[in-house]
C-alpha cells in the first residue's frame, strides 16, 4: 500500500514514527506530510526521515486552512494514496472526497474538541482512540484500544531509557526536577480558557524544589531572567531519557505528563484540564502515576510536591505503579500497524 500521514504537532512524530518504520519494514510505501509547528520539522530533520512541508509559515487562517485540505488532496491524488492517516480533519476529508481509506488517531474526549468531532465524523472510516476516552457522536465509528498515544513510543517494545544519553544534559548524580511550561495556545486550549504555570508560580515552583536537587526547565514561551537561567538545552529527540530518571515532573502540558506516567515518573500537571481529560483521569485514578491539580489553586500543587518529596522510595513505589499500568496495556504502535494494514487484504 501506499500511505500517507499527516502530521499537525510534534507529538504526532513520535505517535507515528514506529509505525511507519513498521509499515516500511513490512513493504508498504508511506509518505509524511507536515506543516510548520513548534519543533515538528527539527525533529524529522534530526531523524532522518523524508517529509514534505505543506504550509512553512505555520499561520493559521481561513485561507491556510483551505491551503492544507487542497495540498493534501493534490498529494494524494498524484502519489496515489490507499490510506491517510493522521490527527487532522484533512486526513477524512481528502479520503471522503478521493475514496480512501482514512483512519483517525484520537486521545481528547469529544467534549474537550468538539469543533474537531463536527470536522470528522461525516468522513472518518476508523477512529481510533484509548478505552477511556468518550467521543460522544463518533463513538459508533470508533475502535477502543487498551492504551494511550504515549504507548507508540514509551511502551519498553519501543524504548529503553538510556542514563548515558540524560547524563549528557543533567547531572544525574542528584535528584532533578523536569519543570515543563507551555504556551497554552492550542485549539483545545483556548476553546477551554485554559491557565498553567505562570511566571509567580514557576518561581515559587523553582525555590520550592532547589533545596532538594536541581532544576531543568523546558519551555514554549519566553522567560525572565531568574528563570530562564534553569532552562535545558536539549536534542528533543532525547527528553524522554532524561525524563526517565527525574525525580518529579510538573508543568502545564497534558502530553508530557501523560509522557512522565507511562516512564513512571511521578508527574503533576497544574492547568485548568484537571479533572476532564478521561485519559489522564484513568491514569490519575486507577494507576495514580499523574496528579492533576487547577490553576486556581496553587497551594494544593506546593502540597502535593511535599507530600511526594516525603514519600519513602518514591521512584520504586512509582516503578511499581508503572508494570501494573503496563500489564494492562498493549504496544500501541502494533496496534496502529495492525489497524492500517487490514485494509490491504
Amino acid at each position: 500500500m501506499r500511505v500517507l500521514f499527516q502530521l499537525g504537532h510534534p507529538a504526532h512524530y513520535h505517535l507515528f514514527k514506529n509505525t511507519i518504520a513498521d509499515l516500511q519494514r513490512d513493504g508498504h510505501q508511506t509518505y509524511i506530510l507536515i506543516r510548520k509547528k513548534d519543533i515538528l520539522e527539527e525533529l524529522l530533520q534530526q531523524s532522518g526521515m523524508p517529509y514534505t512541508n505543506i504550509l512553512p509559515s505555520g499561520k493559521k487562517s481561513a485561507y491556510t486552512l483551505l491551503l492544507r485540505l487542497w495540498r493534501v488532496f493534490w498529494f494524494t491524488l498524484t502519489h496515489r494514496i490507499d490510506v491517510l492517516v493522521g490527527s487532522t480533519p484533512e486526513v477524512t476529508q481528502v479520503g471522503w472526497l478521493l475514496r480512501r481509506r482514512s483512519v483517525i488517531m484520537a486521545e481528547d474526549d469529544a467534549a474537550i474538541v468538539p469543533q474537531f468531532i463536527k470536522a470528522v465524523r461525516p468522513f472518518v472510516d476508523q477512529y481510533l482512540s484509548p478505552v477511556s476516552c468518550n467521543n460522544g457522536p463518533l463513538e459508533s465509528k470508533t475502535t477502543h484500544y487498551e492504551g494511550f498515544h504515549k504507548l507508540a513510543y514509551l511502551h519498553p517494545n519501543r524504548f529503553t531509557p538510556s542514563k548515558e544519553t540524560a547524563a549528557q544534559y543533567v547531572d544525574i548524580s542528584r535528584p532533578y526536577f523536569l519543570l515543563r511550561f507551555a504556551k497554552l495556545n492550542a485549539y483545545h486550549d483556548i476553546g477551554n480558557h485554559a491557565h498553567g504555570i505562570n511566571n509567580r508560580v514557576a518561581q515559587q515552583l523553582i525555590d520550592r524544589l532547589l533545596p532538594h536537587g536541581n532544576v531543568y526547565i523546558t519551555s514554549e514561551r519566553e522567560l525572565p531572567p531568574e528563570i530562564e537561567q534553569y532552562r535545558l538545552v536539549i536534542n528533543p529527540l532525547n527528553i524522554h531519557h532524561v525524563m526517565a530518571f527525574a525525580t518529579l515532573y510538573i508543568g502545564d502540558s497534558q502530553s508530557m505528563a501523560v509522557e512522565a506516567a507511562m516512564l513512571g515518573t511521578p508527574s503533576l500537571r497544574f492547568n485548568d484540564f484537571a479533572g476532564r481529560i478521561g485519559v489522564l483521569e484513568e491514569l490519575e485514578h486507577k494507576y495514580m502515576l499523574t496528579f492533576g491539580i487547577n490553576s486556581a489553586h496553587p497551594e494544593e500543587l506546593y502540597a502535593k510536591i511535599d507530600e511526594l518529596l516525603a514519600t519513602e522510595h518514591l521512584r520504586e513505589l512509582f516503578q511499581q505503579r508503572r508494570q501494573r499500568m503496563l500489564a494492562d496495556k498493549i504496544d500501541v504502535a502494533d496496534f496502529i500497524t495492525q489497524q492500517i494494514e487490514q485494509f490491504a487484504h
